[in-house]
């Protein structure tokens, strides 16, 4: 049966990677993953551009439920600044010197490029945690475009302070002031926009 989402998709592709990691150990090939779904290699590559894109899927899917954890430690926050500030700041921390999550992130195969956070899994992934979230955006002026460029863009972050979280490391309230002073102006953006566009169409009194 085909899948009624790419989420449902990725699903049921980490669950054959899964089934081919209990089989075969971490070592993942396309090929093999393809091979359990019975499906084309490039429909497997459609959503994860090599096997470590599929092992760090994988293990972030698996790792003490961690979406669920982000969802939990969010609820309540309907502000979205707040709400994203709290799970990005929240993933950081969680992820912070998982020594499989730094390899995926920083190694490199025969000039591969290094593995990305900003891939249209990763996007999915925490377009999904958006969604959960107790925000309404169609509010604050998202639409499923803007959504996806603030996935993107807290992607970014977070890969970027995984990688090279600098000479002082922040966490706690330090972390959180950081992350609200630069990206907490792109995140409400959008309602700003929208609020100046219907006063600039009002006509003049």
């Amino acid at each position: 049966m085909t899948p009624a989402s790419d989420e449902e998709a990725i699903a049921r592709i980490l669950d054959a990677v899964d089934q081919v990691v209990a089989e075969n150990g971490s070592v993942i090939r396309i090929a093999d993953v393809a091979r359990t779904l019975g499906v084309t290699r490039q429909t497997v590559y459609r959503y994860f551009p090599n096997g470590d894109a599929l092992l760090m899927a994988s293990a972030m899917r698996a790792v003490d439920g961690f979406i669920d954890q982000v969802i939990q430690h969010a609820s309540g926050l309907k502000d979205p600044v707040t709400a994203i500030v709290e799970s990005l700041s929240f993933g950081i921390e969680k992820l912070a010197g998982d020594p499989q999550l730094e390899n995926l992130l920083t190694q490199r195969h025969d000039g591969e490029a290094v593995t990305s956070l900003t891939s249209q899994t990763a996007t999915t992934f925490c377009l999904s945690v958006f969604r959960r979230l107790d925000v309404d955006w169609a509010l604050h002026g998202y639409d499923s475009t803007a959504l996806a460029e603030l996935a993107e863009m807290t992607l970014r972050t977070v890969q970027s302070i995984l990688i090279d979280p600098g000479q002082r490391p922040l966490q706690g309230i330090e972390l959180r002031r950081f992350i609200t002073r630069w990206l907490g102006p792109a995140i409400i953006y959008p309602r700003m926009a929208a609020l100046v566009s219907t006063e600039t169409s009002q006509p003049p009194r």
